[in-house]
């Protein structure tokens, strides 16, 4: 879109994310939202976050629309996850384990709880579709609380990489193998078990568990024993992103000790260095400086090569993009301000994580997502509106500030 034409068409822009739909596509059907509106609610219990995805791969809470995810995106306990025929993701627990989610996948986080306490577990119960699942630091304090379970199976872990995989009847028809749960071990060891039958997995080996069977007549079919099998089914293939997690899977459980080590020994700098707490800390500052009026605060939370974005409904509900610069930024910001009344807003939930796959320790780099809910009066017309913020965050000369910024409006 062209910038010098979006001036002309939309108005000033002001520099702040949530604050810049209204300048850039609220028309004036937009500016009394429904008293009872209210933005999209916060799931809770985040154990992950999107450390690669390709395709689609959506995120479902009951009763909540699906949410397509995004590098960056959390994901929340609870949430199924599906993976469409050529999609594929990866996730990185809060445990330092690593959650590979493969094409044609559907699966559901049960439990999660990492807080270095004898109750951390994992529970995944995988629908259907295959999973590689690296182990954090739950694997190695709580083996017995690592677990994925299956319809015909579950799978506990011995400090592992494994990959289990739910065969449905349909894709067990057309690979001509048998329905049910296998597990290949990549690293460490597995147990499968049905009932009070067990079978235990070493590296380079593949386990199965027969489907309960539909039929009375096969009944005793469901209380057969696990099995190993004598070769690797030809269904087993390597993702997009393998090679990456190879490399990751080698030093993963020093990486897990070395994690919860710095956590147990360090407790201040953990807190020092708590994501969530640095960016509502700024969001904060963001929001009173826009209270106040006070525009080159605004702009000064923004590095000077910050690349901004707003995503905009027109009067046609699509959406319209506005890419600025900082120097635009800056203008837009001070031409706004000075027509902003009776500002209000709320941030409806906040999520934050440092942006370093092997934990982040420099803590010098965050990625925040916050979805807010902004109303008061611009030129003496009101307005209401929600958004979904993100920025991406970097400690400069000590000071955090957004080197990339973006809302969508919801």
């Amino acid at each position: 879109m062209n910038w010098t034409l979006s001036r002309a068409r939309f108005g000033a822009l002001l520099g702040s994310l949530g604050l810049c739909l209204m300048f850039v596509g609220v028309a004036p059907s937009h500016a009394a939202a429904p008293p009872g509106a209210e933005a999209p609610a916060a799931a809770s219990g985040k154990y992950a976050t999107v450390w690669r995805i390709r395709g689609e791969v959506t995120a479902t809470k009951p009763g909540a629309p699906a949410r397509k995810l995004r590098e960056g995106d959390p994901v929340y306990v609870g949430e199924r996850l599906r993976a469409a025929s050529e999609a594929e993701a990866v996730l990185r627990t809060d445990d330092a384990g690593v959650v590979a989610v493969r094409p044609n996948t559907e699966f559901v986080a049960e439990r999660f709880a990492a807080e270095d306490k004898p109750t951390d577990s994992f529970t995944v119960r995988l629908l259907t579709g295959s999973l590689r699942v690296i182990s954090g630091w739950i694997g190695q304090t709580n083996k017995s609380g690592h677990n994925v379970v299956t319809a015909s199976a579950t799978i506990g872990i011995r400090g592992t990489d494994h990959e289990p995989y739910v065969l449905s009847a349909e894709l067990a028809r057309m690979s001509s193998n048998p329905e049910g749960t296998y597990d290949k071990v990549n690293r460490g060891g597995t147990s499968l078990k049905v009932g009070d039958n067990k079978v235990d997995i070493d590296p380079g080996q593949v386990g199965f568990a027969r489907a309960a069977s539909k039929s009375k007549e096969r009944a005793l079919l469901t209380i057969l024993l696990p099995v190993l099998l004598d070769k690797v089914p030809s269904f087993y293939v390597p993702g997009e992103f393998d090679t990456e997690l190879d490399r990751y899977s080698a030093g993963a459980d020093q990486e897990a000790k070395r994690l919860l080590e710095q956590k147990r020994k360090s407790p201040g700098a953990a807190a020092e260095c708590a994501p969530v707490d640095i960016a509502k800390t700024w969001l904060a500052q963001l929001d009173d400086a826009i209270a106040k009026g006070d525009a080159q605060a605004v702009i000064a939370m923004f590095a000077q090569d910050a690349k901004v974005k707003a995503n905009v409904k027109e009067k046609d509900g699509k959406m319209a993009s506005v890419d600025l610069t900082r120097d635009e930024l800056a203008q837009s910001t001070i031409t706004a301000i000075k027509g902003l009344k009776d500002y209000r807003q709320r941030r409806v939930w906040t999520d934050a994580r440092l942006t370093d796959l092997a934990g982040g320790t420099a803590c010098d780099s965050i990625s925040l997502r916050s979805a807010v809910v902004e109303q008061g009066k611009q030129s003496g017309k009101p307005y209401r509106f929600e958004s979904l913020e993100q920025f991406s965050l970097m400690l400069r000369g000590g000071k955090w500030v957004a080197v990339k910024a973006e809302t969508t409006q919801q």
